[in-house]
């Protein structure tokens, strides 16, 4: 009687695979292709950096070095009268100057940076030119802030995923599909590319002049993309 029930089962069971064989004949056929969309958008610079030094040169180490805090000192002092500037020390570093064809020590040399960043760009350039009578420019280079760059590339997420389904469609259509369904997705950010030199001007202390009323700033821009790398399948007819 059990051998009667499992005969019956089994038979029943080849009878529901046979009656679906049609069913599955039926399912849509899909083919997949991969597909690349890239956005990008011209972001501007909104950070200003600028790098400032004194230099000089002593028999007397020690005296050097105290020559060089004291103008790094003052330099410090009246930047922090300025507000909104971000204020650090940069490398600092001494070495000897030989004489003699090398053979002896005749002096000593040593180079000490100070660094200002902020996104007041009038009001730094100012403050560069009025400490340009103790200091040198070694540089001044633009950038776009952290905070920026993250809004920019939010932005353009939604940007480069309406691209993607976009070029998803057209391929879809081109291929005389009924429809298309997403099999993965990827986005990647392409980063920040400088649309104009970093360096905005040249760094002589002809630029800016002690005393005198700085140069307008022009901080120009920088390329942000990001681009969506995905498969779809495309249902055929």
């Amino acid at each position: 009687m059990h051998a009667l029930n499992r005969l019956a089962a089994t038979l029943a069971l080849g009878l529901a695979t046979l009656a679906s064989l049609p069913a599955l004949a039926d399912e849509p056929r899909y083919n997949q292709v991969s597909l690349r969309a890239e956005v990008s958008q011209e972001v501007a610079h909104d950070r200003m950096y600028v790098t400032l030094y004194t230099e000089a040169q002593d028999k007397n180490p020690a005296r050097l070095a105290s020559t060089i805090t004291a103008t790094l000192n003052k330099a410090l002092e009246r930047a922090r009268q300025v507000q909104d500037v971000k204020i650090s020390l940069g490398s600092r570093h001494s070495y000897p100057v030989y004489e003699d064809e090398g053979s002896k020590i005749g002096a000593w040399r040593e180079r000490a940076e100070l660094r200002l960043e902020s996104a007041e760009f009038a009001r730094l350039a100012q403050l560069s030119a009025d400490l340009l009578g103790e200091l040198k420019m070694a540089e001044m280079s633009f950038a776009v802030a952290e905070d920026s760059r993250k809004a920019s590339e939010d932005q353009l997420i939604k940007q480069a995923v309406e691209a993607f389904k976009a070029r998803a469609q057209l391929t879809t259509e081109a291929l005389g599909g009924k429809g298309y369904r997403l099999v993965s997705l990827s986005l990647n950010g392409g980063g920040f590319q400088p649309v104009m030199p970093m360096r905005a001007m040249a760094m002589d202390s002809g630029s800016f002049a002690k005393s005198e009323a700085a140069p307008q700033i022009e901080a120009g821009t920088s390329r942000v993309s990001m681009s969506a790398d995905g498969v779809i399948e495309v249902q055929l007819p």
